[in-house]
């Protein structure tokens, strides 16, 4: 499985106390990010442990009395963040993209806080402002979608259609929060089922198309033909189904590139055991139970040559 060096996670303290320790430059901004959140800054190390205080910034300019603090405020059951001491922290700030109530966090785990930071300059060029718009007008028609479209899948995948690039609510259009209230109207049904499948020949998810990158965030289920890297399946969505899918390249079905099928499709594979309108051609195994809608993505593992 392929690995992440932290685990992102965005930790609300509103109302909450948060510990501040240091005093100059350091510890300045971390009181004013802790406030910009809504937390409540305590700088005293006595009463944040009476308290139950359960997190700590720690910005001394002696390096021993930052080594002493994170030891305490840990022993007192604190997630502790050493400013420019990676190695004593427990979790890292990110540079933050701030389109609110969108939050883009952009971390290097301590690594180069000026590399997160001019990444973060690159991208707020790119984004527009209007981006917090779209989510709450995302957030306002959610009723709505939810009684059209009853099942989560279905929802998510009328979400996908409007929001992928050239949608009718592309997010890098900065005019697209305008079109939500018709566009939740007027939401496409669902497509009934597709069987999609790709060929891969690199391991280095920088070398995937639009197009298989596209597929792979919204397949529902995964078939894998062959051992596929586990930096190419990082790229698709976490909950999508995977499933152990071995089939023999029919020369006369040119699969080649991506080739789509439909409905009627699946129903064939699954009544043959095996897609065979895709050209596909058992080589062990029954074929996986595939869902009656959605995106089935078989995605073929061939190496080139090393």
């Amino acid at each position: 499985m392929s690995k992440i060096a932290s685990l992102p996670l965005f930790h609300k303290v509103t109302g909450q106390q948060v510990l501040v320790l240091g005093d100059g430059p350091a510890a300045e901004p971390k009181r004013r990010l802790v406030e910009r959140a809504g937390g409540l800054v305590v700088d005293d190390f006595a009463r944040a442990v009476d308290e139950g205080v359960r997190l700590a910034f720690i910005a001394f300019e002696d390096a021993g009395a930052c080594e002493v603090a994170a030891v305490n405020a840990r022993c007192a059951g604190m997630l502790v963040n050493v400013v420019d001491r990676p190695e004593l922290c427990d979790f890292t700030t990110p540079s933050i993209l701030d389109r609110d109530p969108l939050l883009i966090a952009i971390g290097t785990g301590g690594a180069s806080a000026g590399l997160a930071k001019h990444v973060r300059l690159r991208l707020e060029r790119v984004l527009p402002d209007t981006l917090g718009g779209l989510a709450r007008a995302l957030e306002a028609v959610r009723p709505r979608l939810r009684r059209r479209f009853p099942q989560g899948a279905d929802r998510r995948r009328a979400l996908d259609a409007a929001l992928r690039e050239g949608g009718a609510l592309d997010p890098l259009d900065p005019s697209a929060f305008q079109r939500v209230e018709q566009w939740a109207e007027g939401a496409a049904p669902p497509a009934s089922g597709a069987l999609c499948a790709i060929t891969l020949s690199s391991a280095d998810p920088e070398e995937l198309t639009l197009r298989q990158a596209r597929l792979l965030g919204e397949a529902d289920l995964l078939l894998l033909d062959g051992d596929v890297p586990q930096a190419i399946l990082a790229r698709a969505r976490a909950d999508a189904g995977r499933q152990m899918f071995h089939v023999k390249p029919s020369p006369q079905a040119g699969l080649e590139g991506v080739e789509q099928g439909s409905k009627a499709g699946l129903d064939a594979g699954k009544a043959e055991s095996e897609p065979r309108d895709m050209g596909a051609e058992a080589a062990q195994g029954p074929h996986p139970e595939a869902p009656a809608s959605g995106l089935t993505l078989i995605l073929h593992w061939r190496p080139g040559p090393a």
